[in-house]
């Protein structure tokens, strides 16, 4: 359940959503609590981990995706969108990470992470129509009056979907690499063919994410864009290869996709893009993001404030500091100017609110299969 009672210590359902829950809450706490376990010594944290994670393999749908929604008490996904954005994307970025954090000694998870990618490219992978910019889509269910479910391609990308590009770089050069260390940039024969597959779409990904800061007013990227497909009507900002949906001109109230809420995910993948590249442009990326939140998110009495138009250079702020902004946005930026020995990647696995936490090798193996 998505909620709990401290004084019961009963899970309670969230009243708009009773009897579901989402699939990246109940996939993401997983390494803090297999690593509590290492810890204490006591397994009954890591046991109720891996038990959501079986409970989500058994529960696999022909696709390979994982929708966003489960059922709390069945465990079996219920009919809802298929998206790497909210609710859905913990659970991909954890596969991954749960299999580098006990020293990729869990081939359960190096399995889940590879279907999981494979999955992704055959239904969610998509290129722009002027600047072929890959970006990725998402699935929307449909039922027909055969009763049948039809899913319906949306051309819509999170801002949190940035996250992919440096996870999946990370991903080609170890589940995917031929050797026990791969180069810095890797060479070609030491990435398996999938690992060549995931190496270039993630850079082809934080480009295009790269792309939505560069293109607005601001230099900040929008919560969300829509990217054209060939039987869209004209909508939005120009006629580039992405528009931020409902946008009005500055000075009018702006739809909710148009603000910045100081997210750290193209950030987060410059920062994995810089350390398994050493190529400086991801650099140089980190800090025009850094500039434009300095120019239009800085307080001057202190702090910093979401935007609510990135094509507004003189756009409102909202009274609100993300607490992500020092956990994660402002932590990234200051790793990939670090030097690589600062939280190295083969010593240290980051959780999803870019938490450090070390590599080890568990004492009792207790993975599921």
């Amino acid at each position: 359940m998505s909620m709990v009672n401290l004084g019961l210590r009963q899970g309670a359902d969230d009243p708009d959503l009773p009897g579901v829950a989402s699939t990246a809450e109940a996939a993401t706490l997983q390494l803090e609590l297999r690593y509590l376990s290492f810890l204490t010594e006591d397994n009954e944290y890591w046991d109720r981990a891996e038990k959501i994670m079986k409970v989500i393999k058994e529960a696999r749908i022909p696709s390979g995706l994982a929708p966003i929604y489960l059922g709390a008490q069945s465990g079996q996904f219920l009919m809802s969108p298929i998206r790497l954005g909210s609710r859905g994307d913990s659970f991909y970025e954890y596969l991954l990470k749960q299999y580098l954090q006990t020293n990729r000694t869990e081939d359960v998870y190096r399995e889940m992470y590879e279907d999981a990618m494979h999955s992704i490219h055959n239904s969610l992978v998509q290129k722009s129509l002027k600047k072929n910019l890959t970006y990725i889509a998402e699935l929307i269910p449909e039922r027909l009056s055969t009763g049948q479910i039809e899913w319906r391609r949306d051309s819509k990308q999170d801002h949190l979907v940035c996250f992919l590009g440096g996870s999946l770089m990370l991903g080609a050069t170890t589940t995917e690499s031929q050797t026990s260390s791969v180069s810095i940039p890797p060479a070609s024969a030491e990435l398996s063919d999938n690992g060549k597959r995931d190496w270039k779409t993630g850079l082809d990904l934080i480009n295009t994410c790269v792309d939505t800061y560069k293109n607005t007013a601001t230099g900040l990227s929008p919560e969300i864009v829509y990217f054209r497909t060939e039987d869209d009507t004209l909508e939005g900002n120009g006629g580039g290869d992405w528009y931020i949906k409902g946008a009005r001109p500055p000075g009018e109230d702006p739809p909710y996709d148009a603000r910045y809420i100081l997210r750290p995910e193209t950030v987060e993948s410059l920062f994995l893009a810089f350390r398994l590249t050493g190529d400086v442009q991801y650099r140089n990326y980190g800090w025009e993001i850094f500039q434009a939140i300095e120019k239009h998110c800085r307080i001057e009495t202190g702090g910093y404030a979401s935007i609510l138009n990135v094509d507004d250079a003189g756009s409102k702020l909202e009274d609100k500091m993300e607490t992500f902004l020092m956990s994660e946005t402002l932590k990234y930026l200051y790793l990939l100017f670090s030097d690589p020995s600062v939280l190295p990647l083969n010593e240290y696995v980051f959780n999803t609110e870019a938490h450090p936490l070390p590599i080890f090798t568990p004492v009792n193996r207790r993975t599921f299969f």
